[in-house]
């Protein structure tokens, strides 16, 4: 029996900007994977007639300069829409690449795109959840892909079509045993709480086995090494409250402010989210967003019962 053949689009889009509303791909890359096997590809820069963000010239390097004799959004959008067709998108933080290939389809023919959507970060990050970075570097890296001109959109395509079906692979097999599992879905919700209980009760042991090891010190205990190596010591270090408001332009001009001060994306996301922003200041945090990305994740609610 002939093996059926399956056709997905691997692409990478490079932009003016992050916020897909607003901003235009400045280049595009796609390839036809038949079954794993590359068999086509489609590339070409884009002038966006606007301006393109230096924070994304940093990026990917294509200056307004390299894309002023390029064709316009209105004159590539067939091309890539009639690349693509209606197979599979796959991508690398796949929401992004879509909403602006969607956004640019909406605005040249009135309506946007149908296609299923495969994201192998996503992917990447179930097959190795233990992993720091999930990024298209990493993933370049673990499955041994050495591509030139990355951060391009060739150059991100032709990577990650040849790492992904090695990814996809891996990922089947996972998701095959996670199927075979539905059926049990009660017990192991069960068997998830038990490990959750098992993992709050180890970190209380080893909190109370600390304990002892600080008093140990204090009494004057020596650093003890284990017969694999370890050493239990003792540190102490004090620790400084600050004003910000005293500090910040000092922080600034000597280029540390980035390092002292964490920016809490999640308040940030709420605040542009919400009411009480004047539409002037919301656009202008909008215009500050450097990452987009989709999170999906699974919440257990405590029962308020239990105490």
């Amino acid at each position: 029996m002939p093996r059926k053949k399956v056709i997905e689009i691997v692409l990478d889009t490079e932009t003016t900007g992050l916020d897909y509303t607003k901003e235009r791909m400045v280049e595009f890359a796609a390839v036809r994977l038949e079954n794993g096997v590359i068999k086509d590809s489609y590339e070409t820069l884009i002038n966006p007639q606007q301006h393109i963000r230096k924070s994304s010239i940093a990026i990917h390097g294509i200056t307004e300069e390299m894309v002023a004799d390029a064709p316009t959004e209105e004159e590539v959008m067939p091309k890539i829409l009639e690349f693509i067709g209606d197979y599979p998108i796959v991508a690398h933080n796949a929401i992004f690449d879509y909403s602006y290939i969607n956004e640019a389809a909406k605005r040249t023919t009135g309506k946007g795109i149908k296609n299923a959507r495969i994201d192998t970060e996503f992917m990447f990050k179930e097959v190795y959840p233990d992993l720091i970075s999930h990024g298209l570097d990493n993933l370049m890296k673990k499955f041994e892909i050495d591509i030139k001109d990355r951060h391009r959109a060739m150059g991100d395509t032709l990577g990650l079509a040849l790492a992904y079906p090695k990814l996809k692979k891996l990922y089947d097999k996972k998701y095959d045993w996670q199927i075979k599992q539905i059926n049990n879905i009660d017990y192991l919700f069960e068997r998830y709480l038990r490990i959750q209980q098992a993992i709050s009760t180890m970190q209380c042991e080893l909190q109370d086995l600390k304990s002892i090891f600080k008093i140990y010190f204090e009494k004057g205990g020596e650093d003890i090494v284990s017969p694999t190596g370890e050493i239990l010591t003792y540190q102490s270090k004090h620790g400084f409250g600050y004003d910000f408001e005293q500090i910040k332009d000092i922080l600034e001009d000597i280029g540390a402010l980035k390092k002292a001060v964490k920016l809490n994306n999640g308040f940030v996301d709420r605040l542009v989210g919400g009411r009480s922003l004047d539409d002037d200041i919301r656009n202008k945090i909008k215009e500050a967003r450097q990452d987009f990305s989709e999170v999906r994740s699974v919440q257990i609610i405590k029962n308020p019962n239990n105490h």
